[in-house]
């Protein structure tokens, strides 16, 4: 007959067992140690708020703890052992099935991830986490994860029914204006601006400005506008030859509302123009700065487009600046529901790219050239590769019952069409 200790150590024979087993397989946790590390780092420079290891088994996880608390300590922050990770629709939930994680963080943003996790688990309980208040959590447990939120929307899109207008393919951007006279706002982008008109009828011109970006004028009379409505917008036209531009726009006598200014260390120059009926137009060149960082590259890759009056006389983009009284739901609303992602941040004004040649800009009125107004006498379309799609997705989803076909307000009352 055994005794109690005999039978202790053939019991754990087999866990024995398997555990040099599995520790002869993965020893170093080379690959594990490296992420862990850089995420570590990442965690401790504030760039991530929390970040996670990778998925384990509890028996991987306890053999991996040592390199985790040697790493943490190393760079001055905390780990937690998460048994069950927040379920959301960033990650696919089969890849943390039966597994641990450990959270790295630094100060209150352990609490900030369990008061979300307890979030999620009450509306589970009453049945209500899906659709938009899972989308939600999702958000903010990606924001903790320090994602931007075009990854955020790239993660929703491959794991939930969740699309953003870049999902039905961006092709480009018109700027639709309205006149009075349209004859003469014609003459004056075609021949004083030298703008390539690419499209005409009775009631409309489209010109060219440069690559993908347009600029489309339209007859008041055809429209549902009365005409007397402010404009509450602008058009910067993206130049790197100001002085020739500013000359050649002083010798056709064409109004300029804010004369040229050069300043080498900002961080762009420009003057303004007034069109025929009031429209303003920017001209303007950016160069390398702490706000420009991302946007520079972006428009240095852009060929220039020659226009009619030929030499130095050209644009490469457009930017469309549009005023609003409330800039925080705009810039969610650009990121999250468009998906366009951020190319300069100028404080009170903010730029994204819409397509290679064509970028919205939104600026807070109580800085910009013009004010907010309900009513503004212009509209923005979306050249898209799948507008049926968009559309489709929209009505499935959009809760704005005065919708239109074809057609969206923004937050700042807006007008796109795609």
């Amino acid at each position: 007959m055994m005794n109690s200790r005999t039978c202790r150590i053939i019991y754990l024979l087999p866990l024995l067992f398997s555990g040099m087993l599995f520790s002869c397989q993965k020893v170093d946790f080379k690959k594990e140690s490296g992420s862990f590390e850089a995420f570590s780092e990442m965690v401790q420079a504030g760039v991530k708020p929390i970040a996670l290891s990778p998925p384990m088994s509890s028996a991987e996880l306890e053999l991996f703890l040592p390199e985790a608390k040697r790493l943490t300590e190393k760079y001055e922050i905390e780990v937690f052992r998460e048994p069950s990770l927040i379920g959301t629709d960033l990650f696919d939930s089969s890849a943390v099935e039966g597994k641990e994680v450990l959270i790295l963080y630094k100060e209150e943003n352990l609490e900030a991830y369990e008061l979300l996790k307890n979030e999620a688990k009450e509306l589970d309980s009453k049945g209500a986490y899906s659709g938009a208040k899972k989308e939600v959590i999702s958000r903010a447990f990606g924001r903790l994860l320090g994602y931007p939120e075009s990854r955020i929307n790239n993660l929703l899109a491959k794991n939930s029914d969740f699309r953003d207008l870049e999902d039905f393919g961006i092709k480009g951007q018109e700027l639709i204006w309205f006149y009075r006279d349209l004859p003469a706002a014609k003459v004056f982008y075609e021949k004083t601006l030298g703008l390539k008109m690419i499209s005409e009828d009775e009631q409309s011109a489209t010109f060219q400005i440069a690559g993908d970006s347009k600029l489309v004028l339209k007859n008041v009379i055809e429209s549902d506008f009365s005409g007397r409505e402010a404009k509450s917008v602008a058009l910067a036209l993206l130049t790197d030859n100001l002085e020739a531009w500013y000359s050649h726009l002083q010798n056709e006598k064409v109004e300029i509302k804010y004369t040229l200014k050069v300043n080498p260390d900002g961080a762009h120059d420009g003057f303004v123009a007034v069109d025929p009926e009031g429209y303003l137009l920017e001209f303007e060149m950016f160069r390398m700065h702490p706000e420009n960082e991302k946007f520079i590259p972006e428009l240095k890759s852009l060929d220039p487009l020659t226009t009619s009056i030929g030499g130095e006389f050209n644009f490469y983009a457009s930017i469309t600046w549009l005023y609003y009284e409330d800039m925080l739901p705009m810039e969610n609303f650009m990121t999250q529901e468009l998906g366009l992602e951020l190319s300069a941040d100028q404080g009170w004004a903010k730029i994204y790219r819409v397509s290679e040649n064509s970028y919205l800009g939104l600026v807070d009125e109580k800085r910009g050239m013009n004010n907010f107004t309900e009513e503004k006498l212009v509209e923005v379309k979306f050249d898209l590769d799948d507008s049926q799609g968009w559309e489709a997705y929209i009505n499935k989803n959009s809760k704005d019952s005065t919708r239109m076909m074809g057609t969206f307000r923004d937050l700042g009352s807006y007008l796109f069409r795609f």
